[in-house]
This record gives structure tokens, C-alpha cells and sequence, in this order.
């Protein structure tokens, strides 16, 4: 759904047409007018303690097209050598410069799949936009980049398949829901919504090694039967050592009276994050209280008592001012953060809301994609959708044309009833719908 990228080496001359002149008026572009690249270093080792430090500055000319011209860029980063069919795509409008923290550049560089504390050759070259039907690339420069990884990596092999999970029996865009490792070795932990159906157990997305529950007795079997569940939210935890598994409906949420739902709940549900193992959201709250609980059940719940951060079984309740917040909950170490920021949701009239909201909020990528958000298993209805910003049209995007690529203001996207996967790269301008098997 993304539009591809094509590479451009020389420049050649083209006729811009300005105007509607009876005698047909032309104007030729100047047959060098090409922007020129440099960057402030040809090699850059990131760490994590530079985070916020400027490391790189990349700058480029404004030539003479021969015309007046109103140019927009963007900057493209590829591995040395490919072909910029799927670069990382830095907007950055009329400037002539991007700057960039090695934050910034660590995580465009993990994009690109560079192994972290492994010095790599990369190429840049920056499109510039004169119209619809003028674009031109520069020569690509080149940079010696190391990056680095403060990310945990629980990945296994391991995978739960089948007509109750997103991915059904196999779909090339939603991938088995997966497992992650745990401090013992061989246990591995799965947390899924999964719809009424079957699942199995399987390695590396493929058939060639799988596992069901001959007799439902706990102990899996190689190509065993498959293993009904129903609807719900489910903690899944697999032993390779001795083949033993088992399932529990498992859930974190906010709870109370600043929540969508008030104290009644149902809860707020929080989402797994691998990469720094703890529970996270995106939510609009209202001035009031919440606490975090276990299945939306007060048997389990936590509060902070002293307003420290920390968080205490049956502790205080959190007190809170109205607004968008990203939410953390660390199970390990007892700790929350409510962070006040932008976030971005799906509306329309399609969506459980409808065009009023509060709209259906993205979370976003917590590893390496840098400006990408998920919506995983929402139900939509017939209708249309756009994408917005904290609630409001003040930012929002369509899509002219349906193509994937999003325009600000654009076309409201047709909806077809289903439960979906979404995905929208807000720095590539990019929207894919995927769609959960039936």
C-alpha cells in the first residue's frame, strides 16, 4: 500500500508547463538543477548516553530550477547499496537541513534492520518536490553508522495460530500472535485476545514443528488436536521442557473515575510491551482518580500511597488532571508514569464512536519504528474513517485517492465491517488495514 520509491541517478531535462498562454508557453528547467548533499560527519557511533545530543547534520543546496520554484524535501535513508525502494522517509518541508539527536538517528537506523554495536555504510539522498509531476533525487551520500539497543529482546520462535487468533490459520499480514521469554529457560508467555475457536502451538510461523492437546490434558502433543478457547483476554504460558501448557483470562487496567468508563468499569485495558517489559496504553482522561487492577476485579489492584511513583497493593487512588496520557505500569519494579502528550485516534462512522469520539486511540511502537501506531482487533462497521489528533480536527488525515498514503485533510476512507489491524506511520504518511479472517 506504500508507493515505491524509485532511485534516480541523473537528471534529465524536463518541460514544466506553467500556465495556459494561448501561444502555449514553456519554461525548461536548468539541466543541472539538482540539490547537492553534505553531511557534518562520515561516521557516527551512537549511544544511549548521547541521546539527546545533536551528532549529525545533514544540508543540501537550493539550485537555480530557472524559475521561481516553492521545493519541498524529504530525506532518504537506505542501506549502502539498495535501491530505495523501502527507505526511511524524513519530511521536512522547504528546509534545507535535518538535524538529528542520536536518538532520532538510532531509531531510523534500527529501522533500516542495522544490528545494533555494528559499525554499517548507509546511503542518503534527498527528493525534492516541484509538482505532482516533478520529482527529482540527488546523488546519495555516504555514512558509517553504529547504532545501539537499550531494548529488551524476549522474542522465541514460538507462536499461537489458529481461527481464534487475528492471523487465523496463517495470513501474510498478521503474524502469529507471539511468545516471549521468561526468566526460566524454556518458558515462554503469550498474552492474546483471542475470538471463540481453536489454536496451536507453532515455531517460526510455519507447520513444519507444532503442537496441540490430544485428550485437553494439559501436556501438548507434536501435531496434536487443535485446542478450543473462548472470546476473551488470555495470559498463555508454554513449557518447552516438558511440553506442559496453560491458559488464564489476564488483563491490566485503569481503573476510575477520570477513566472512559468510570469506577464500574470495565476496565482501561493496558497492552503488553515487550521491549521494556511492562503495560502501556494510550488514553483521554478527565480530572479525576484511577488505580490499576488485575481482570477488572479488586481483588488484585494498586494505587499510589504518597504520590511517589510507586505503586502499593490497595494503595491511594492516583489523582489526575483531564488529558491525553501515555501510561506505563512496571509490574517489576512497582512503578507508573502518566505522561501528558499528543496522541493520535481513529473516528468516523465507522468506528465504535462515530465522527463525535472520543476516538479509538493508537499506541505506538515501542521498539525500533519510530512513528508508527497500532490499532490491533478493532470492530468496525460499515462506514467511513479518518485518522486525528488529541480528539480534534485541528490535525487530521484522509486519504485521496484510497491508496494508502495519507493527505492532511483528506478524503475520509471507506470502512467495510470486520475486526482489523491498523497501522499508520505518521512520518511516512502511510495507513494499512488489515483485515482479521473470518
Amino acid at each position: 500500500m506504500k508507493k515505491i520509491i524509485r532511485k534516480s541517478i541523473f537528471l534529465m531535462s524536463i518541460l514544466l508547463v506553467l500556465g495556459a498562454c494561448d501561444d502555449r508557453e514553456f519554461i525548461e528547467l536548468v539541466s543541472d538543477a539538482n540539490t547537492t548533499v553534505s553531511i557534518s560527519a562520515s561516521s557516527v557511533v551512537l549511544t544511549e548516553d548521547l541521546a539527546t545530543t545533536e551528532v549529525l547534520t545533514v544540508s543540501w543546496s537550493d539550485p537555480n530550477y530557472g524559475f521561481d520554484a516553492a521545493p519541498s524535501y524529504k530525506l532518504l535513508i537506505d542501506l549502502a547499496g539498495g535501491d530505495f525502494t523501502a527507505p526511511q522517509i524524513i519530511a521536512v518541508g522547504a528546509d534545507l537541513n535535518k538535524v538529528f539527536t542520536a536518538q532520532e538517528l538510532n531509531g531510523k537506523m534500527l529501522s533500516l534492520g542495522l544490528k545494533p554495536n555494528e559499525a554499517t555504510n548507509i546511503d542518503l539522498m534527498v527528493q525534492t518536490t516541484l509538482s505532482d509531476a516533478q520529482i527529482m533525487f540527488s546523488q546519495p551520500v555516504s555514512l558509517n553508522v553504529t547504532a545501539y539497543s537499550s531494548l529488551l529482546d524476549l522474542s522465541s520462535a514460538w507462536g499461537l495460530v489458529g481461527s481464534a487468533t487475528p492471523g487465523s490459520w496463517g495470513n501474510e499480514f498478521v503474524t502469529d500472535v507471539p511468545f516471549y521469554q521468561t526468566v526460566t529457560p524454556g518458558v515462554y508467555v503469550a498474552y492474546a485476545t483471542l475470538k471463540t475457536g481453536e489454536i496451536k502451538i507453532r515455531k517460526d510461523n510455519l507447520w513444519t514443528e507444532n503442537y496441540g492437546d490430544t485428550g485437553n490434558d494439559g501436556v501438548l502433543d507434536a501435531g496434536g488436536d487443535n485446542i478450543a478457547v473462548t472470546a476473551g483476554s488470555y495470559k498463555v504460558t508454554f513449557n518447552e521442557n516438558d511440553l506442559s501448557w496453560s491458559i488464564e483470562p489476564y488483563t491490566w487496567g485503569l481503573v476510575g473515575s477520570a477513566t472512559p468508563n468510570g469506577w464500574d468499569g470495565p476496565d482501561f485495558k493496558l497492552d503488553y510491551n515487550s521491549y521494556q517489559d511492562n503495560w502501556t496504553t494510550v488514553v483521554t482522561l478527565v480530572e479525576g482518580e484511577v488505580k490499576f487492577r488485575f481482570n477488572n476485579d479488586w481483588g488484585l489492584n494498586y494505587g499510589d500511597t504518597g504520590a511517589d511513583g510507586s505503586v502499593e497493593v490497595n494503595g491511594d487512588n492516583i489523582a489526575v488532571d483531564g488529558g491525553h496520557y501515555l501510561v506505563t505500569f512496571d509490574l517489576n519494579n512497582l512503578e507508573y508514569s502518566l505522561e501528558k502528550v499528543d496522541v493520535w485516534g481513529l473516528v468516523g462512522s465507522a468506528t465504535p464512536n462515530g465522527w463525535d469520539g472520543p476516538d479509538t486511540k493508537f499506541v505506538p511502537d515501542f521498539g525500533i519504528n519510530e512513528g508508527v501506531y497500532y490499532i490491533n482487533g478493532i470492530t468496525l462497521v460499515d462506514g467511513e474513517i479518518k485518522i486525528r489528533q488529541n480528539d480534534a480536527w485541528g490535525v487530521n488525515f484522509g486519504d485521496t485517492g484510497n491508496d494508502g498514503t495519507l493527505e492532511a485533510g483528506g478524503d475520509n476512507i471507506p470502512a467495510t465491517a470486520g475486526t482489523y489491524n491498523i497501522v499508520f506511520d505518521s512520518i511516512a504518511g502511510t495507513i494499512a488495514v488489515y483485515a482479521w479472517p473470518e
